[in-house]
């Protein structure tokens, strides 16, 4: 058996064609070619492949188990031509290739999504990578030109080459499970009391909060690499931690978390910051994708997200 040729694009556009628009006649209405045209394309591709794709024996032609196979293919093969030809008309028009974000753990989820989707909607081929970071991660993946914007949160010893926007505040809450300890006292919980069990905190991975501890209190304490784990250890009863409010609401109405009376206040305000490197310009998507940042993120803050 001989091996299979090599097909056009063209050959595959009609394949696909044939089979959408529902015969040999409507494809070459839609394709502005002659039916004749048509069936001697789709005889090719046969011949190129060496196998029958479509069943000529009915009034319809019909795939064949080959063509099915193989229209899959073909579809993806034509996508992604497509897909190739937006980004280079993008980027002859000055439109960059790839938009790169770091996000502060913090910071919520469900914000975060519906400023990703608009932004797919909006520059859709343009490709997004996404980081989520914890303290000063974010703000060093920014520095470190790994990424180009950041939303970060506590902001410390960062160069002056870095630009940055105060958005708001993000709401914490000291919570504890049920029957964890602190969650069994009655009234404000005294800080000396509260220092005696452990207590569950994020760590940073760089070195631009080294030494710094935010609202560390516990002599005992577990140093956890992101905000999922101590959550679930959270619920788990293995320890006290603050969290923002946004994330635990659902747990605290359902019974499964108790927020804590702290003789320290209550709730603390974690920081966000839009941040990225003045000396650098961002391009059209970047742009934008910060100026969505910047005007809605202080009206959702308010709102407690």
């Amino acid at each position: 058996m001989r091996e299979p040729g090599l097909p056009s694009l063209d050959q595959l556009r009609v394949f696909v064609t044939v089979i959408d628009a529902g015969g040999f006649a409507h494809a070459a209405r839609q394709l502005h070619r002659t039916q004749s045209v048509i069936s001697y394309t789709i005889a090719n591709l046969e011949e190129q492949l060496n196998v029958v794709l479509l069943d000529r024996g009915k009034r319809k032609p019909t795939l064949t188990e080959a063509g099915k196979a193989l229209l899959v293919d073909a579809r993806a093969v034509s996508l992604k031509v497509d897909g190739m030809r937006a980004r280079a008309k993008a980027l002859a028009g000055g439109l960059e290739a790839e938009v790169s974000l770091a996000v502060d753990v913090m910071f919520p989820t469900c914000v975060l999504v519906r400023i990703l989707e608009a932004f797919q909607l909006a520059y859709p081929s343009v490709a997004l990578r996404l980081r989520i970071e914890a303290l000063g991660a974010v703000a060093q993946l920014v520095i470190g030109r790994v990424c180009h914007i950041g939303i970060s949160g506590w902001m410390l010893a960062t160069p002056d080459v870095i630009e940055r926007l105060a958005l708001g505040h993000i709401r914490m809450v000291p919570v504890a499970a049920p029957g964890h300890a602190l969650a069994q006292l009655e009234g404000t919980i005294p800080t000396s009391v509260a220092r005696e069990h452990t207590q569950l905190v994020l760590t940073d991975r760089s070195h631009l909060t080294e030494g710094q501890d935010f609202g560390v209190l516990a002599l005992r304490n577990w140093r956890l690499g992101d905000l999922g784990s101590k959550h679930a250890l959270l619920r788990a009863g293995l320890g006290w931690g603050n969290m923002p409010e946004a994330m635990v609401r659902e747990d605290v109405a359902a019974g499964r978390l108790r927020r804590l009376a702290m003789g320290d206040g209550e709730v603390m305000h974690y920081p966000i910051h839009l941040i990225h490197r003045g000396d650098e310009e961002l391009g059209q998507a970047g742009k934008w994708l910060v100026a969505r940042f910047a005007a809605e993120l202080p009206l959702l803050l308010e709102r407690g997200y």
